[in-house]
């Protein structure tokens, strides 16, 4: 498994879609995943420091863990079939191992709220992982993106967008990797030196 971290959450300015980008922790290649756009609100909100009014479904998540005594250990983005991404999260409750599939959005917004590692399997970052340009576009503020969008858009069902994100196949992936690259980024280090 190679472990990752968030580098950011790109939004295209057409149609409003999201993507996270998980970049590995000991080499250069990306791993974008398409979320729907309280998944990528959720986990913005995290990384940016930005409090929630009312406790988000993964804080709710993260304190329910607590009072139950289990910790988030780790979370695998471990299968990718038909072009869609499945998640693990891997919890510790007093020492018994407990694995619960996920989608990767929810699990990505688990894992930043708890700490836990965000690891990928080798295959998956082999075979979709790209290596990105450096960032084209302006900084985001991916809260207020979302804020502003349509509210047809905003109901749209996230796990249909999940359901949907896919990957290009490898013959294909130089169109992808230009797509991605003409994203808007929301660099979260510089919003975090501001």
């Amino acid at each position: 498994m190679i472990e990752t971290t968030v580098e950011s959450i790109r939004v295209s300015l057409v149609t409003q879609n999201r993507v996270v980008i998980l970049k590995e922790v000991d080499g250069d290649r990306h791993l974008p995943i398409w979320i729907g756009a309280y998944e990528a609100e959720a986990i913005a909100m995290e990384l940016q420091g930005i409090p929630a009014t009312r406790p988000l479904p993964y804080d709710l998540m993260r304190s329910m863990l607590t009072e139950v005594g289990a910790s988030v250990e780790r979370i695998l983005i471990a299968d990718l079939n038909d072009q869609v991404f499945f998640a693990r999260i891997v919890l510790d409750q007093g020492g018994r191992s407990i694995e619960l599939d996920s989608r990767p959005s929810d699990a990505i917004a688990l894992a930043v709220r708890t700490g836990a590692r965000i690891l990928v399997a080798e295959s998956i970052m082999d075979h979709v992982g790209v290596a990105m340009d450096g960032d084209d576009g302006d900084d985001l503020d991916i809260a207020q993106r979302i804020e502003e969008s349509e509210p047809e858009e905003r109901a749209a069902s996230s796990e249909k967008r999940e359901a949907q994100a896919s990957v290009q196949p490898e013959e294909g992936l130089g169109v992808f990797r230009d797509f991605i690259n003409s994203l808007d980024l929301d660099d979260f280090d510089k919003k975090r030196s501001n």
